[in-house]
């Protein structure tokens, strides 16, 4: 764990990079202009052709502009890391950051989109900013804001994908297939606790449902309950209508009907998926869940319970989104991948068929897992290209690719 005078230190020293800096992130020409002649073909009057080319067919934007290559990383910042509600200004040095990360794993070339505050006409925004990009990554929306504007963008002809959500549930999927082939378990015989019902939470509980997909089947996990701060969530609870993403989980999971705490819902249970608060799995939970237990606390910082103390109470496999712990599952292992593939597919959307496959990608990257061992490092670029390949494929199999 990093101590408070080293954070401290970390602090100061990003202090003193962003503002030399002037933040992260620049703009260059990927064209000279050293002469008339140079600058005839890149602007006036050589663009000419190109605008009209475009005009004729807009899919060669794909072909002759910074489109292809090109997504917009749009907030609110309502949801920021673990500092909550902080604006629109706040968010930009964490959406640059997101940019660098694009451009250093995946080549592609990231812009941030700030928004003072998501209002009515929101959705028509980010259309109407659509054709300058070949993606939209939304990211740190608060829910359920989060899922609304994603569900009504999908349809723009680009792909749409809110980060905090699916990215989270693919690496979280990848994790589960290797956990399973450590343990010696079977996909959809599992019994699984989601604990948490927010932006995360929700694609969790929904990639889920495909957790065994191949190209030629699909089976689902029968087994499934989701907690959040009021319990298990089932299809009797007061106040469930009021909640349409919460409807949908309870419509969708708890096929026993059970109910009772978070406690009720782990005892028994293979697997236990924390997307929620720090601190709020104790040693005794573990304890009475199923032998071999597998146990992913995702709250950042501070998890749903350390792993040492998991790992004491007979967890199996650990895992967290930390760097500082075996088994850090961090959604930067997905997303560059996603949108690097859809980019190469000039995909139309991102489908459940192109998340599970980068979850398939992801796991089999790592030939060998072992319970400390069951995702690849962040750090390692490759897992980009194995990431994006499955994509890609994925997008052409099932018709939203634009080329292949």
């Amino acid at each position: 764990m990093i101590s408070g005078d080293e954070k401290n230190t970390l602090y100061k020293e990003s202090l003193e990079l962003h503002e030399k800096h002037r933040g992260k992130l620049e703009i260059k020409s990927k064209v000279p202009l050293n002469s008339r002649r140079e600058l005839g073909r890149a602007y006036t009057p050589g663009v000419a052709e190109v605008c009209r080319a475009i005009e004729k067919d807009k899919n060669l934007a794909y072909r002759y502009t910074l489109k292809g290559n090109t997504i917009a990383i749009v907030t609110d910042g309502s949801a920021v890391l673990g500092l909550g509600d902080i604006g629109a200004y706040g968010a930009i040095p964490v959406m640059e950051g997101k940019a660098i990360l694009f451009k250093k794993f995946a080549g592609i070339d990231a812009f941030p989109i700030c928004f003072e505050k998501f209002n009515s006409n929101f959705v028509d925004e980010v259309k109407n900013i659509a054709p300058v990009f070949g993606g939209i990554n939304l990211e740190d929306i608060a829910a359920p804001k989060c899922f609304e504007v994603e569900e009504a963008l999908q349809e723009i002809g680009i792909p749409v994908m809110h980060d905090d959500q699916h990215g989270t549930a693919i690496v979280i999927l990848a994790a589960l297939l290797n956990a399973c082939k450590v343990t010696g378990r079977t996909f959809e015989d599992l019994s699984i606790v989601v604990c948490g019902a927010g932006a995360a939470g929700y694609a969790v509980t929904r990639l889920l449902r495909c957790i065994g997909y191949s190209p030629d089947v699909c089976t689902v996990v029968k087994d499934l309950v989701v907690c959040d701060t009021k319990g298990i969530i089932h299809r009797k609870r007061d106040g469930l209508y009021a909640n349409k993403y919460k409807f949908i989980i309870a419509d969708e999971t708890n096929r026993q009907g059970k109910t009772g705490t978070l406690a009720d819902a782990m005892e028994g249970a293979d697997v236990v998926i924390g997307v929620s608060a720090p601190g709020i799995i104790t040693e005794e939970m573990v304890r009475s869940m199923n032998k071999d237990a597998i146990v992913f606390a995702m709250a950042n910082p501070v998890p749903e319970i350390m792993p040492d103390l998991a790992l004491h109470a007979g967890a199996a496999i650990v895992g967290t989104g930390r760097s500082d712990y075996p088994n850090q599952i961090n959604n930067a292992l997905a997303y560059p991948g996603v949108f690097r593939g859809a980019l190469d597919a000039a995909a139309t959307q991102i489908t459940n068929e192109m998340k599970v496959a980068a979850a398939h990608a992801l796991a089999n990257y790592i030939k060998k897992p072992t319970k400390r061992r069951i995702l690849p490092s962040i750090l390692d670029r490759k897992v980009t290209i194995a990431v994006a390949k499955g994509v890609k494929e994925a997008a052409i199999a099932g018709g939203c690719a634009r080329r292949v």
